[in-house]
């Protein structure tokens, strides 16, 4: 084999390992089309892949072999942050002067957060410290902070304390992030208690807009948190494939 060749394949390897990291399974198809190469293409590499013990071959698709976990919010907040910010910035749209809100702990909320600095009387409920730094204390808002113990990797609250406090409100509107979508497992999360969270919000909001960023379907995380059917709003960053476009038909969907 050619050292170009060698070199181009060992690229491509990488680029696979990339798009499957934090426990994403995703299909040959899939891959295919991101990278612009033939799925015979992708079928040989995932296969180099498996037996090198990295990725498991799944029907149709892969998955990575490491255990799935996020990282620290300073971190996660760096990881398709260009993204992120135009998904923020359409989902800031969804909120008026004197709403009142849900924004839980996610990286795209916390953006979001900073989009809603200009507007006013917001009745803002969280258990994000960075959310309450951002939008406490300005423009006559309002703001609830859950309580509890603090998970220092996510700089927020979400222990049974927390879930007890949030569960008192009934938003307006919960802005949402994910850990996964799936279409066969709904909507997952990493961390029990931020997926306790969400399923709180989802139960006592009157609306829930998630936002969600491309990378986010197709992977899978620990632990389901709600149906796609119980989102009414969702803000991403690409156009839907087809099988999520019907699963989302009954959502106002919105790319950035």
């Amino acid at each position: 084999m050619m050292e170009g060749t060698i070199e181009k394949r060992s690229q491509r390897q990488s680029e696979i390992m990339a798009r499957l990291r934090g426990g994403r399974t995703l299909s040959v198809t899939a891959l295919a089309t991101d990278l612009a190469v033939s799925d015979e293409t992708i079928r040989r590499e995932l296969r180099a892949l498996e037996d090198h013990g990295v990725i498991i071959r799944e029907h149709g698709g892969a998955r990575m072999t490491t255990p799935v976990h996020e990282g620290p919010l300073h971190q996660r907040m760096e990881e398709n942050a260009d993204a992120k910010i135009r998904v923020a910035r359409a989902a800031a749209e969804f909120v008026q002067d004197g709403a009142i809100v849900f924004i839980d702990s996610g990286t795209t909320s916390c953006f979001i957060a900073r989009h809603l600095a200009d507007r006013r009387s917001l009745t803002v409920i969280t258990n994000s410290l960075r959310v309450a730094s951002d939008l406490g204390g300005i423009n006559n808002n309002r703001l609830f902070l859950a309580g509890g113990q603090m998970d220092y990797d996510y700089r927020a609250f979400s222990d049974h304390v927390a879930q007890d406090y949030v569960r008192g409100f009934t938003p307006h509107l919960a802005i949402l992030s994910v850990g996964g979508i799936s279409l066969e497992r709904g909507l997952m999360d990493f961390h029990p208690g931020e997926a306790a969270m969400s399923r709180i919000a989802y139960a006592t909001s009157k609306q829930v807009l998630l936002a969600a960023d491309a990378s986010k379907f197709g992977r899978y995380a620990l632990i389901q948190t709600a149906a796609l059917s119980d989102v009414g709003i969702l803000v991403t960053d690409k156009p839907l494939e087809e099988d999520y476009a019907r699963a989302f038909a009954h959502a106002e969907v919105v790319i950035a």
